[in-house]
């Protein structure tokens, strides 16, 4: 048979939000709505964009899976009248089995169901814990059509979409719910490329677009010819209703471009879809708090910030300066807190009943002032209503450069998953446009400023040098042998490995934060607190 065009296909990057089956079907009537007025004659919808992505246990719920099938049956009924055909991702439940399904609704019922094969069980994904794997897939014989349907991972295997092809499939549709990572459009075009040149077919891709706690989905919906050759691609990271047959292309985003973007939605998302009124932070005039502070006046907007300075007799007058002036170029609301009074006061009452405090050491006294900070923020928290953002990155969280319920504290740490290298060449890229961050506070050298003449790097190594071993480590799984036959001193490699292992309950307590690489703390990497591996 004649491979087709998609001049009849609309795709659909729907925001659905996990467990908000009502919502997620406003969402798809609502695109639907609009495929209509493009002329399209069916509309497709991500992967589980009945209920949102991942379910995770909710899929252990009957009344769960339940309420998702009638909400595909309601959906389906409303087909009956004119308009677009419906491709709709939901669970489905039969003989038994529980299927990670796309349903396609036309004419007032189901006119076919594809049940995923390939059920991925790694990294972020669960899937063959909730879901059961689905046979060879058939062809959907649809208004003279014949169509190769897939949800997701079955494209990232050539078994699949061949299987279509020798079974008369004249064009691809795969629905997803893709997590964002640095470089993951690429990969996933290169997947489909692949596909579509084994089966001879073209391929229309659609995906989730919105943040679901701590992953983001980067929309990025496209249509690819046999040869593999993109024709269409629409925007990432926001809802839309796009043609798929139009040769149109949007620009391909800087790494620092889709990772703003991407910690953008991640926190957006977060405070929007779970009801918090804003977000506050403590404001030390460093990188890492002004770089939080910016990513949440552009997902939030300036009037749901509120910034805190939590000077000791440590800050300096420039730290100050630094904080007032980036509050300044936001117009953020700004308080200032000194912890002065309830340092001396924490301090006396240690040493007049434990006697073992009264030669407060550094550490001790360093740990006492970021709980006093974290107690501040988090009673101003309880007083406002406001979420406290964490300000930790990848590099702190890593080695355990954080107090446990001090600047730890918070409900979301943004920039949980990004290095302190990367910190950098984000506020460099953030300021090329609008220099809202102070140079100094880029410049100077990073500092908790807990005792005098404090800096990172009294502890730790300079950070290119570190995040380089840490990636190393984290992101490629490699041994202290095989780093140190890359150039690095051994004895420094061992050190920042022992501090990976022990730090691993600290990052246990963490708030969660956005996904942004291929290793993220929790979702994708899972050790041991109790290790003696030193390998």
């Amino acid at each position: 048979m004649k491979p087709l065009g998609f001049e009849w296909l609309a795709l659909a990057q729907i925001n659905a939000t996990v467990g908000d089956i009502t919502g997620n079907m406003m969402h798809i009537r609502a695109a639907r709505a609009e495929a209509r007025a493009l002329g399209a004659e069916m509309l497709a919808c991500p992967e589980l964009s009945i209920c949102g992505y991942p379910p995770e246990d909710l899929m252990l719920r009957p009344s769960f899976r339940h309420a998702c099938m009638e909400a595909v049956r309601q959906l389906a009924s409303e087909t009956a009248e004119k308009g677009p055909a419906l491709l709709v991702g939901s669970p489905w439940e039969e003989d038994g089995h529980v299927y990670n399904a796309a349903l396609l609704l036309d004419d007032g019922g189901i006119a076919h169901i594809h049940r995923k094969v390939h059920l991925p069980n790694y990294g972020v994904f669960d899937e063959r814990r909730i879901f059961d794997a689905g046979p060879a897939p058939e062809v959907a014989h649809w208004r003279r059509r014949a169509l190769g349907i897939m949800v997701c991972e079955d494209v990232w295997y050539t078994d699949a979409p061949s299987i279509l092809a020798a079974k008369g499939a004249q064009a691809l549709v795969v629905i997803n719910a893709s997590p964002f990572e640095v470089g993951k459009m690429a990969q996933r075009q290169a997947r489909c490329a692949k596909a579509a040149r084994a089966a001879k077919l073209p391929i229309a891709y659609v995906n989730l677009a919105g943040g679901q706690d701590d992953i983001v989905f980067d929309g990025g919906a496209f249509a690819m010819n046999a040869a593999g050759e993109v024709t269409m691609q629409s925007t990432r990271f926001a809802e839309s209703v796009v043609a798929a047959a139009p040769v149109a292309r949007v620009p391909e985003l800087t790494p620092e471009e889709e990772t703003w973007q991407a910690l953008c939605t991640g926190l957006g998302d977060y405070v929007r879809k779970n009801g918090f009124t804003g977000v506050l932070l403590g404001l030390s005039g460093g990188i890492d708090s002004s770089l939080t502070a910016a990513l949440a006046v552009e997902a939030l907007g300036r009037e749901a910030v509120l910034g805190v300075l939590l000077p000791s007799e440590f800050t300096s007058r420039e730290s100050v300066e630094d904080a007032l002036a980036l509050s300044a170029n936001l117009g953020i609301e700004t308080a200032n807190v000194s912890i002065q009074a309830c340092r001396r006061a924490a301090h006396e009452a240690l040493s007049a009943t434990l006697p073992e405090a009264r030669r407060m050491t550094l550490p001790v006294d360093g740990n006492i002032q970021a709980r006093l900070r974290g107690l501040m923020l988090m009673a101003l928290s309880n007083a406002t209503g406001r979420m406290l953002l964490a300000t930790s990155n990848k590099s702190e969280v890593a080695t355990g450069y954080t107090t446990l319920y001090g600047d730890s504290c918070g409900g979301y740490a943004p920039l949980k998953d990004v290095y302190k290298t990367q910190l950098y060449r984000l506020a460099h890229w953030r300021n090329e446009s609008n220099p809202l961050i102070p140079e100094r506070s880029i410049a100077k050298a990073p500092t908790a400023e807990l005792a005098p003449h404090q800096k990172d790097e009294d502890q730790l190594p300079p950070y290119p040098v570190l995040d380089a071993v840490l990636e190393r480590i984290i992101e490629q799984s490699l041994s202290v042998d095989d780093i140190e036959e890359e150039g690095y001193e051994r004895a420094m490699v061992e050190r920042i490995m022992q501090m990976v292992r022990t730090a691993e309950y600290k990052r246990r307590q963490l708030p969660p934060g956005v996904k942004v690489s291929s290793m993220t703390f929790g979702r994708d990497w899972r050790y041991p607190l109790t290790n003696g591996f030193k390998g």
